[in-house]
């Protein structure tokens, strides 16, 4: 495992010198726009695994993406080696169906401490939610980013982020009332402490995330990739691509619905993933947001 192996693989060709927030925002930015965030080896008969140099040959040499604690270990491998302060720390994940936070801690973010000020850098959750630069961890302060206004409160040492979105443009109408869109302009997040946690932490999660009937991601297979001017999501068989602030205050969220034959095709054409198994997709309704 090497950096100079790593930056290939996200294109970044900046400065390694510098530990400040300018770089780690840029290096930060070509890890999300090159390692996509999916659930794809779910469906394709491969076992996830949380060993860091399983995680490398992955996302590094097969040039797959992976879910938070794939993408999150990895980055804050990168961090690490490169002289950051970082630490990980564990999630609740907000779920709009039940209106409810996850009561099992599964989502796994990076802490990173620059010049004394405390950033959240989360290169692992995608579609609109996926944040495009590191967090100050303030409560109360909007962060507005090209995704959309993003903010942290802080009650009895925990912490929430929750996202505010602009109005949707959506030409295609049959889509209209897709169960993908997210109805709420305000929405939760997810919620965590600021306890450090290690990649230990999230063995039975691990396990649990990609066999039990219950999680998500055995309901639906995702992989979701941010783009220069916003991102692209294939969940099952729609795809959907979102260009932000296409009009005033407006996101342009484009709807298409492959067949068998295009998915594997779109995965290379549009995510530059090539996958070594036959992917089953899947979409159960519910349970995911876009």
């Amino acid at each position: 495992m090497n950096l100079e192996e790593y930056f290939a693989r996200t294109g970044y060709k900046g400065s390694l010198e510098k530990q400040d927030l300018e770089t780690l925002t840029d290096i930060f930015q070509h890890h999300i726009r090159a390692v996509p965030f999916e659930n794809l080896s779910i469906h394709c008969g491969e076992k996830i695994t949380l060993e860091l140099e399983h995680v490398y040959n992955k996302i590094v040499r097969r040039k797959r993406g992976g879910w938070c604690m794939e993408n999150n270990q990895l980055l804050g491998w990168v961090l690490k080696r490169l002289g950051y302060d970082t630490s990980f720390l564990g999630a609740y994940v907000f779920n709009p169906h039940q209106n409810a936070y996850a009561t099992i801690m599964t989502h796994l973010v990076v802490k990173v401490v620059i010049d004394g000020k405390a950033y959240i850098v989360d290169g692992g959750f995608g579609v609109s939610y996926q944040m495009w630069q590191p967090m100050e961890l303030v409560s109360g302060k909007d962060q507005p980013q090209a995704p959309g206004v993003f903010r942290f409160t802080e009650k009895n040492a925990i912490w929430y982020l929750e996202k505010m979105r602009r109005k949707q443009y959506i030409p295609n109408q049959n889509f209209s009332n897709s169960d993908l869109l997210e109805k709420k302009e305000c929405r939760k997040v997810y919620m965590f402490s600021l306890e450090p946690r290690t990649v230990e932490d999230f063995s039975f999660q691990c396990t649990y995330l990609q066999t039990s009937p219950d999680s998500l991601f055995t309901k639906k297979s995702i992989c979701t990739l941010q783009t220069p001017d916003g991102f692209r999501a294939l969940i099952g068989w729609t795809l959907t691509e979102t260009t932000y602030n296409y009009k005033e205050n407006m996101d342009l969220v484009e709807f298409v619905t492959l067949e068998d034959e295009e998915v594997e095709k779109t995965l290379k054409e549009k995510f530059n993933i090539t996958l070594e198994r036959k992917l089953v997709p899947i979409n159960v309704k519910g349970f995911y947001t876009i």
